[in-house]
Formats: structure tokens, C-alpha cells, sequence
């Protein structure tokens, strides 16, 4: 007698940059190069509340963002 056990896996099939769209490559559910992936859900204290974000960003990007930054995000290497 068979006796079978059902297996669900969840494998990333393709990044997309949510800023500039660029596809960022993926092999074996891994991507190339780093992406940035944010998820947020946000609370009482907001206009967004209950709600839950999430995007990527590609490294030039992120970049980008951190010029745009007004105070600059702290780095440690």
C-alpha cells in the first residue's frame, strides 16, 4: 500500500522592482543579486490601519531612496 503526504511549498518564481520594474533573476527560488523586501502592516495610530504593505526594491533604487532621505539612515560596516 502507497501512503502519500501532501506537501505545499512556496518557491519565488520572479522579483519585480516595485519603483523602476526591473525583473531581478532568480535560480532555484533564490534571487541574483539583493533586493530590499519591506512588509508593514500598520496600526491604530495611523490612516492605514489593518492594512499590510509590502514591496522590493533593487539596489539602485534603494540608493535612490537613501539620497532622497532628509536625515541619512544610519550605516554600520
Amino acid at each position: 500500500m502507497h501512503q502519500y503526504q501532501l506537501k505545499k511549498t512556496k518557491e519565488i518564481s520572479k522579483i519585480i522592482c516595485n519603483q523602476c520594474g526591473r525583473e531581478i533573476s532568480v535560480i532555484n527560488g533564490r534571487p541574483e543579486e539583493e533586493v530590499l523586501c519591506v512588509e508593514h502592516t500598520w496600526g491604530y495610530f495611523s490612516e492605514k490601519d489593518g492594512e499590510h504593505h509590502q514591496f522590493d526594491l533593487c539596489e539602485e533604487c534603494y540608493d535612490r531612496l537613501l539620497k532622497g532621505f532628509l536625515i541619512p539612515a544610519e550605516i554600520e560596516k
